[in-house]
């Protein structure tokens, strides 16, 4: 017998509205990870990373660090990934800058415990990157490279975007504390795990 074929299902893409929701759904997530990190003086991967290593260094505005660090990462998406992808990941990267002002003034300044909040900071950041993700978008820099190793080379986002971020870290110590340094550490592990055992070719994405 011939086997019958079975034509796959063509994708469902997200509407405006469900994308909308999505980029600032993932953004605020991001970013409330964000905050937490900020509030133990903790560092992470990516461009949020250095963002953190410069605020601490020079007492500048991570919002203002962040986006500004972005933007040579954006001609690299455009010839990459096209001006959709671009745009929305200049919207994600402009989102995670606002929130940055919005969370001190919602939340009180009550001290953190070093460990939650680092662990649970990464953890945030991690879902929120997942959810931009997934409306073809990210939260710009090191993310965008992450993504193209994954579609060019077949390598999985996370454990990329984990080397990247191992490097980062490590120049922390020159920043921060040791001790905030290896809390560090195990939070990025937390976020790239969460990247890499979710964030997979094929699976959810409209």
């Amino acid at each position: 017998m011939t086997p019958v074929e079975v034509e796959a299902p063509p994708a469902l893409r997200h509407s405006v509205v469900e994308d909308v929701f999505g980029l600032l759904s993932g953004t605020f997530v991001a970013s409330l990870g964000i905050f937490l990190l900020k509030s133990a003086q903790a560092v992470t991967g990516g461009t949020a990373g250095l963002s953190l290593l410069l605020s601490y260094a020079t007492g500048w505005s991570f919002g203002v660090v962040y986006f500004l660090s972005n933007l040579p990462f954006l001609a690299l998406a455009v010839r990459a990934k096209g001006w959709s992808f671009t745009l929305r990941t200049l919207l994600s990267i402009a989102l995670v800058s606002a929130f940055a002002y919005l969370h001190p003034l919602m939340l009180p300044q009550a001290p953190l415990n070093p460990v939650y909040a680092t662990l649970v900071g990464n953890l945030l950041a991690g879902v929120g990157m997942l959810m931009v993700f997934r409306h073809r978008s990210s939260l710009g820099g090191l993310n965008t490279l992450a993504l193209l190793a994954q579609e060019r080379l077949g390598w999985r986002a996370g454990w990329v975007q984990l080397g990247m971020d191992t490097a980062i870290i490590l120049a922390a110590l020159a920043v921060v504390p040791v001790g905030n340094v290896l809390l560090s550490a195990a939070g990025a592990v937390v976020l790239n795990v969460v990247l890499a055992l979710n964030h997979r070719p094929g699976r959810y994405l409209g």
